[in-house]
Parts: C-alpha cells; sequence; structure tokens
C-alpha cells in the first residue's frame, strides 16, 4: 500500500521512546502496521536507539536501588498506560490488528452511536492523558469547520476525506494542532472511517455542535 501521508519524525520519535498518551500510541502503532515506509522508519530509530544505548559507559547502582525500582513497580497504577505492538495488517478490511485488539473483533464488534447527519462515532477506552474514537461518515458529508486547543491525530481505514487541497484515503495521517483550522469532507464512492485521537476539546464555530460538544466528548 502507497501512503502519501505519513507519521511525522517527532510523533515517530516519541513513540519509539514510549512518550506518547496511550490514544496517540493507538493512532501511530495503527498507522505504522498500514504503511511499510514508516515502518522501516520505525526500526532504524529503535535500532539507533539500541546502539546509543550499547555505548554508553557502564555506572555503578546506588544502595538501595533494586528496592526503590521494585516499591516503585508496586505502587504503579491499576490499569497502565498499553504498549500497542506494531504488527503488519490483519485479515480484517477495515481495521489492522492493533485496533482490532481495542475492538475486541472486526469491524462488526464496533459499537457505533449517531452524532446527526449519518455521522457515527464509537469512543475506545484509553487512559485519561488524551481521547482515541472511531469515526464513520457517510460519502459527500462533510465535518462541523473546527479549530483544535491541542492535537489532532486522523487516520483513515476506509474511505477517504478531502481537506483543502489535500486527500486523505487509507493508511493516510493527517495531523492538526493549535494553527489548523479546517471542514474535512468525507471523499464521494465509499463511507469514510477513520480512528482519531485528540489531547484537547475542538473548537467549533457553530452553535450546535458546540451545545453538542459536551455530549459526544469531543
Amino acid at each position: 500500500m502507497t501512503v502519501k501521508h505519513q507519521v511525522t519524525e517527532e510523533l515517530l520519535t516519541a513513540y519509539a521512546a514510549g512518550n506518547l498518551p496511550e490514544a496517540f500510541n493507538l493512532v501511530v502503532a495503527t498507522h505504522v502496521s498500514l504503511c511499510t515506509e514508516a515502518r522501516v522508519r520505525l526500526e532504524a530509530m529503535e535500532a539507533v536507539g539500541g546502539a546509543l544505548l550499547d555505548d554508553l559507559d557502564e555506572m555503578p547502582m546506588s544502595h538501595g536501588s533494586l528496592e526503590a525500582t521494585l516499591r516503585l513497580i508496586s505502587d504503579r497504577p491499576k490499569e497502565p498506560i498499553k504498549a500497542v505492538p506494531v504488527q503488519p495488517e490483519a485479515s480484517c478490511r477495515v481495521l489492522p490488528k492493533p485496533l482490532m485488539e481495542y475492538v475486541g473483533g472486526d469491524i462488526s464488534k464496533v459499537k457505533w452511536r449517531p452524532i446527526g447527519m449519518g455521522a457515527k462515532q464509537a469512543i475506545l477506552k484509553s487512559s485519561g492523558d488524551a481521547d482515541v474514537r472511531l469515526l464513520y461518515i457517510p460519502a459527500g458529508s462533510e465535518l462541523p469547520d473546527h479549530g483544535h486547543h491541542g492535537q489532532e491525530l486522523t487516520l483513515v481505514l476506509q474511505g477517504a476525506f478531502i481537506d483543502g487541497d489535500d486527500r486523505f484515503a487509507r493508511g493516510d495521517l493527517e495531523v492538526a494542532d493549535e494553527d489548523l483550522e479546517h471542514t474535512p469532507v468525507a471523499d464521494i464512492g465509499e463511507d469514510c472511517i477513520c480512528l482519531a485521537a485528540t489531547n484537547a476539546p475542538l473548537k467549533f464555530k457553530g452553535i450546535a455542535p458546540r451545545l453538542a460538544q459536551p455530549f459526544l466528548r469531543i
């Protein structure tokens, strides 16, 4: 599969280092599972990181280090952030394997909830640092005009959407931040399904989306 819009170096580096919130972690892992070039880039980063660790001088452990480490492990949260493995695309036509593990099966297992105008969403369970959801947008429909208080990652799983002069198809990842205000439109021909993660609420212009925002958790 040829993926035109790939994950940024900054996000991929943070993913390789384990520094992303769980919701972003899931989006990047799913993107990498669909994109051979991103997978190669990730493997190169991990190889470089391993080589750097091998070159570090050994340091003596301070007294009580083991006990302190064991204490940290025992005090960890009951639901730690999951490390999403990167795996090649599975047999499901829409959901790659990392995402199937979150949903509990293929696309038929998704529990959609209507959000208006034929669109649907399914909020996936993740840690509180960011939210992640599946979005279903009928072909030819547009999302409300909006900006961003933080960062939003949107990965196409089925169909495509148009944003300005760019077209995002299966495997493509759009990274939006506070500088971007847009009105994505699902391309005609096939309904669009996306995986989207946000670390802050969106900024809607319209009154109706703003009123619905607390209930939709967007």
